[in-house]
């Protein structure tokens, strides 16, 4: 069947076009008992109000930004790309992109300071948990702009929706891998995080020790080594601690930098290698998969996280109520076998 319209309503309610789009924008000049003829009317046909037209009625126009860290990680990069390669793919929406130095709260504060309500209606942010963050968000927020976070949540801020997955789902999912592809060689664990400053990373953490503690005591959890989704910074402090350390079975990589743990690798020449668990399809994370460099790739639909940024602040934006999960993402796992 096809969609009900506006002149189906006005059909069955028996009124004029104009009456019925004063009822949908509640306009006055409507008698209440037309009112509820019209409400009754639209209900029966299953009608629901196109905002794209209504928008299009009023000129109305949504202007988004998105804040992105900014340096060589591969998965903002793409993220970055992919945002700016559908600039033109949202009806009556304009979409800019503007980074700022990875992992610096201060610059984040600053970059959404700068933010003007004239110019932009609603920020999607890759959030640094900090004070000074949450306070020049919370100011975004009373300057009447809508805000979402991407990727790294932070829920004790004025944020209206956090689009990303379940970090810590994700966390837990690397140490039930990592666990099970090293049971038979009971032994150290090294952890790769960007900063503990990102809520994804610190609750990447808490999941992945949550289990390996639990499930597989057998293990000995080093603590994280920080390289900032640096790859040469990664690539050296790894190959620094691999070359130190002995009894090392498995590495978890919960930020970027991926090809920096790739080239510690090669470098160590660690026999057997540990196995490996990292996070994000990059074309780089795909080929150290292919060649049995990793075992697993723990990854995020972008395109999807992008898209449904794009629908909840324009909701937002024009007063729509939105469905507190709708900024959920789901988990996927790939290995060797699976690449898509």
């Amino acid at each position: 069947m096809s969609r009900p319209t506006i002149h189906d309503v006005a059909r069955m309610a028996g009124v004029s076009l104009s009456t019925v789009d004063r009822v949908l924008n509640d306009r006055d000049g409507v008698r209440r008992t037309t009112q509820a003829r019209v409400a009754q009317a639209m209900a029966q046909l299953g009608y629901e109000k196109n905002e794209a037209a209504a928008n299009l009625a009023r000129r109305r126009r949504y202007r988004l930004l998105f804040l992105l860290p900014a340096g060589g990680n591969t998965f903002m990069r793409g993220l970055e790309a992919q945002i700016l390669a559908r600039t033109d793919a949202w009806e009556f929406t304009t979409v800019a992109v503007a980074t700022v130095p990875a992992f610096d709260d201060a610059a984040l504060a600053g970059a959404l300071r700068d933010v003007d309500p004239q110019a932009t209606d609603g920020v999607a942010v890759v959030a640094t948990d900090s004070a000074i963050v949450r306070a020049a968000l919370a100011e975004l927020r009373g300057r009447g702009v809508a805000v979402v976070t991407l990727v790294s949540d932070l829920p004790s801020s004025q944020r209206q929706q956090f689009i990303g997955i379940d970090n810590v789902q994700a966390g837990r999912t690397a140490a039930s891998l990592l666990g099970r592809f090293c049971r038979w060689r009971p032994g150290r664990i090294v952890m790769v995080a960007g900063s503990m400053l990102v809520r994804d990373h610190a609750e990447r953490r808490l999941g992945f020790e949550q289990v390996l503690r639990s499930e597989f005591p057998e293990h000995e959890i080093l603590p994280p080594l920080e390289g900032f989704d640096d790859q040469e910074v990664v690539g050296t402090r790894l190959a620094e601690l691999l070359s130190r350390t002995s009894g090392v079975v498995g590495i978890y990589s919960l930020g970027a930098g991926t090809r920096g743990v790739a080239r510690a690798l090669g470098t160590a020449g660690l026999s057997p290698a540990p196995a490996v668990v990292v996070h994000e399809l990059t074309q780089h994370s795909r080929k150290a998969l292919l060649e049995g460099v990793f075992d697993a790739v723990i990854h995020q639909d972008t395109l999807r996280e992008i898209t449904t940024a794009v629908s909840l602040l324009q909701a937002l934006v024009g007063g729509v109520a939105v469905d507190p999960d709708a900024g959920r993402i789901g988990i996927e796992v790939f290995l060797r076998d699976n690449l898509p």
